[in-house]
Protein backbone atom coordinates (compact mmCIF):
# COMPACT_ATOMS: atom_id res chain seq x y z
CA UNK A 1 0.00 0.00 0.00
CA UNK A 2 1.60 3.27 -1.07
CA UNK A 3 1.15 6.75 0.37
CA UNK A 4 -1.52 7.75 -2.16
CA UNK A 5 -3.71 4.83 -1.13
CA UNK A 6 -3.38 5.81 2.53
CA UNK A 7 -4.27 9.42 1.77
CA UNK A 8 -7.27 8.30 -0.30
CA UNK A 9 -8.33 6.09 2.60
CA UNK A 10 -8.07 8.88 5.19
CA UNK A 11 -9.85 11.43 2.98
CA UNK A 12 -12.74 9.00 2.31
CA UNK A 13 -12.23 9.03 -1.49
CA UNK A 14 -13.70 5.51 -1.74
CA UNK A 15 -16.42 5.49 0.91
CA UNK A 16 -16.97 1.71 0.86
CA UNK A 17 -13.29 0.87 1.31
CA UNK A 18 -12.72 3.53 3.96
CA UNK A 19 -15.88 2.56 5.81
CA UNK A 20 -14.80 -1.08 5.82
CA UNK A 21 -11.29 -0.27 7.12
CA UNK A 22 -12.54 2.24 9.68
CA UNK A 23 -15.39 0.02 10.86
CA UNK A 24 -13.23 -3.10 11.13
CA UNK A 25 -10.48 -1.21 12.97
CA UNK A 26 -12.94 0.41 15.35
CA UNK A 27 -14.71 -2.91 15.97
CA UNK A 28 -11.36 -4.56 16.70
CA UNK A 29 -10.34 -1.87 19.18
CA UNK A 30 -13.74 -1.85 20.87
CA UNK A 31 -13.58 -5.65 21.11
CA UNK A 32 -10.19 -5.37 22.77
CA UNK A 33 -11.67 -3.13 25.46
CA UNK A 34 -14.05 -5.93 26.44
CA UNK A 35 -12.10 -9.13 25.66
CA UNK A 36 -8.43 -10.11 25.84
CA UNK A 37 -6.31 -10.05 22.71
CA UNK A 38 -6.16 -13.87 22.74
CA UNK A 39 -9.96 -14.11 22.76
CA UNK A 40 -10.39 -11.50 20.01
CA UNK A 41 -7.74 -13.17 17.85
CA UNK A 42 -9.36 -16.57 18.38
CA UNK A 43 -12.84 -15.29 17.47
CA UNK A 44 -11.54 -13.56 14.33
CA UNK A 45 -9.67 -16.70 13.28
CA UNK A 46 -12.74 -18.87 13.94
CA UNK A 47 -14.98 -16.51 11.94
CA UNK A 48 -12.59 -16.49 8.97
CA UNK A 49 -12.10 -20.24 9.17
CA UNK A 50 -15.83 -20.94 9.32
CA UNK A 51 -16.41 -18.71 6.26
CA UNK A 52 -13.63 -20.34 4.22
CA UNK A 53 -14.64 -23.88 5.21
CA UNK A 54 -18.28 -23.15 4.39
CA UNK A 55 -17.35 -21.66 1.03
CA UNK A 56 -15.07 -24.60 0.25
CA UNK A 57 -17.82 -27.12 1.08
CA UNK A 58 -20.38 -25.09 -0.91
CA UNK A 59 -18.12 -25.02 -3.97
CA UNK A 60 -17.40 -28.78 -3.59
CA UNK A 61 -21.12 -29.61 -3.48
CA UNK A 62 -21.78 -27.27 -6.41
CA UNK A 63 -19.03 -28.96 -8.44
CA UNK A 64 -20.43 -32.42 -7.60
CA UNK A 65 -23.96 -31.42 -8.63
CA UNK A 66 -22.84 -29.74 -11.86
CA UNK A 67 -20.22 -32.43 -12.51
CA UNK A 68 -17.62 -29.76 -13.24
CA UNK A 69 -13.92 -29.78 -12.43
CA UNK A 70 -13.21 -26.18 -11.41
CA UNK A 71 -10.64 -27.24 -8.83
CA UNK A 72 -9.94 -25.62 -5.50
CA UNK A 73 -11.94 -22.38 -4.99
CA UNK A 74 -8.97 -20.65 -3.30
CA UNK A 75 -6.43 -21.73 -5.92
CA UNK A 76 -5.66 -18.14 -6.91
CA UNK A 77 -4.62 -17.35 -3.33
CA UNK A 78 -2.79 -20.61 -2.68
CA UNK A 79 -0.39 -20.39 -5.63
CA UNK A 80 1.42 -17.04 -5.17
CA UNK A 81 4.69 -17.07 -3.25
CA UNK A 82 4.24 -15.13 -0.01
CA UNK A 83 7.71 -15.57 1.47
CA UNK A 84 9.61 -12.45 2.46
CA UNK A 85 12.90 -11.85 0.71
CA UNK A 86 16.00 -11.21 2.78
CA UNK A 87 16.53 -7.86 1.05
CA UNK A 88 13.06 -6.68 2.06
CA UNK A 89 13.55 -7.82 5.66
CA UNK A 90 16.99 -6.15 5.80
CA UNK A 91 15.68 -2.88 4.39
CA UNK A 92 12.83 -2.74 6.93
CA UNK A 93 15.18 -3.80 9.72
CA UNK A 94 17.61 -1.04 8.80
CA UNK A 95 14.81 1.51 8.75
CA UNK A 96 13.54 0.40 12.16
CA UNK A 97 17.10 0.37 13.49
CA UNK A 98 17.63 3.97 12.34
CA UNK A 99 14.45 5.07 14.13
CA UNK A 100 15.44 3.20 17.30
CA UNK A 101 18.93 4.73 17.28
CA UNK A 102 17.58 8.25 16.75
CA UNK A 103 15.05 7.76 19.55
CA UNK A 104 17.67 6.42 21.96
CA UNK A 105 20.03 9.33 21.19
CA UNK A 106 17.25 11.88 21.68
CA UNK A 107 16.12 10.28 24.96
CA UNK A 108 19.71 10.23 26.21
CA UNK A 109 20.03 13.91 25.32
CA UNK A 110 16.78 14.76 27.11
CA UNK A 111 17.34 12.67 30.25
CA UNK A 112 20.96 13.78 30.69
CA UNK A 113 19.93 17.45 30.27
CA UNK A 114 22.09 18.31 27.28
CA UNK A 115 19.81 21.30 26.74
CA UNK A 116 17.88 22.57 29.77
CA UNK A 117 14.99 24.05 27.77
CA UNK A 118 14.38 20.85 25.82
CA UNK A 119 14.59 18.73 28.98
CA UNK A 120 12.11 21.02 30.74
CA UNK A 121 9.72 20.81 27.78
CA UNK A 122 10.03 17.04 27.87
CA UNK A 123 9.34 17.04 31.61
CA UNK A 124 6.20 19.14 31.09
CA UNK A 125 4.98 16.79 28.35
CA UNK A 126 5.61 13.75 30.58
CA UNK A 127 3.81 15.47 33.47
CA UNK A 128 0.82 16.20 31.22
CA UNK A 129 0.85 12.59 30.03
CA UNK A 130 0.45 11.42 33.64
CA UNK A 131 -2.93 13.18 33.66
CA UNK A 132 -3.84 11.72 30.27
CA UNK A 133 -2.88 8.28 31.57
CA UNK A 134 -5.04 8.78 34.64
CA UNK A 135 -8.07 9.63 32.47
CA UNK A 136 -7.66 7.13 29.63
CA UNK A 137 -6.17 3.71 29.15
CA UNK A 138 -4.11 2.81 26.08
CA UNK A 139 -6.99 1.30 24.12
CA UNK A 140 -9.15 4.37 24.66
CA UNK A 141 -6.34 6.51 23.30
CA UNK A 142 -6.02 4.19 20.29
CA UNK A 143 -9.76 4.46 19.64
CA UNK A 144 -9.61 8.25 19.89
CA UNK A 145 -6.58 8.29 17.59
CA UNK A 146 -8.40 6.13 15.04
CA UNK A 147 -11.47 8.38 15.06
CA UNK A 148 -9.18 11.43 14.84
CA UNK A 149 -7.25 9.90 11.94
CA UNK A 150 -10.38 9.23 9.92
CA UNK A 151 -12.24 12.48 10.72
CA UNK A 152 -9.78 15.36 11.05
CA UNK A 153 -8.35 15.22 7.48
CA UNK A 154 -11.85 15.46 6.01
CA UNK A 155 -12.86 18.27 8.37
CA UNK A 156 -9.63 20.15 7.59
CA UNK A 157 -10.13 19.71 3.86
CA UNK A 158 -13.64 21.17 4.06
CA UNK A 159 -12.82 24.07 6.41
CA UNK A 160 -9.17 24.73 5.60
CA UNK A 161 -9.38 28.54 5.33
CA UNK A 162 -11.02 29.03 8.72
CA UNK A 163 -8.77 26.50 10.47
CA UNK A 164 -5.61 28.05 9.00
CA UNK A 165 -6.75 31.53 10.05
CA UNK A 166 -7.38 30.54 13.67
CA UNK A 167 -4.23 28.39 13.79
CA UNK A 168 -2.15 31.38 12.72
CA UNK A 169 -3.75 33.57 15.42
CA UNK A 170 -3.16 30.99 18.16
CA UNK A 171 0.40 30.21 17.08
CA UNK A 172 1.40 33.90 17.06
CA UNK A 173 -0.09 34.32 20.55
CA UNK A 174 1.84 31.31 21.83
CA UNK A 175 5.09 32.47 20.21
CA UNK A 176 4.66 35.90 21.77
CA UNK A 177 4.04 34.37 25.20
CA UNK A 178 7.12 32.11 24.91
CA UNK A 179 9.31 34.99 23.79
CA UNK A 180 8.14 37.08 26.78
CA UNK A 181 8.94 34.21 29.16
CA UNK A 182 12.37 33.68 27.57
CA UNK A 183 13.15 37.39 27.87
CA UNK A 184 12.27 37.37 31.58
CA UNK A 185 14.22 34.17 32.38
CA UNK A 186 17.66 34.36 30.74
CA UNK A 187 18.83 30.79 31.46
CA UNK A 188 15.95 29.38 29.40
CA UNK A 189 17.50 30.68 26.20
CA UNK A 190 18.83 27.99 23.88
CA UNK A 191 22.54 27.45 24.03
CA UNK A 192 24.34 28.34 20.83
CA UNK A 193 26.36 25.62 19.15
Amino acid sequence: MDANNVVDLLYWRDIKKTGLVFGASLLLLLSLTIFSIVTVTSYIALALLSMTISFRIYKGVLQAIQKSDDGHPFKAWLEPDITLSQDLVHSYSNTVLNYVNCTVKELRRLFLVDDLVDSLKFAVVMWLLTYVGALFNGLTLLILALVYLFSVPVIYERHQAQIDHYYKLVSTQIKDAFSKVKDKIPYLKRKTE
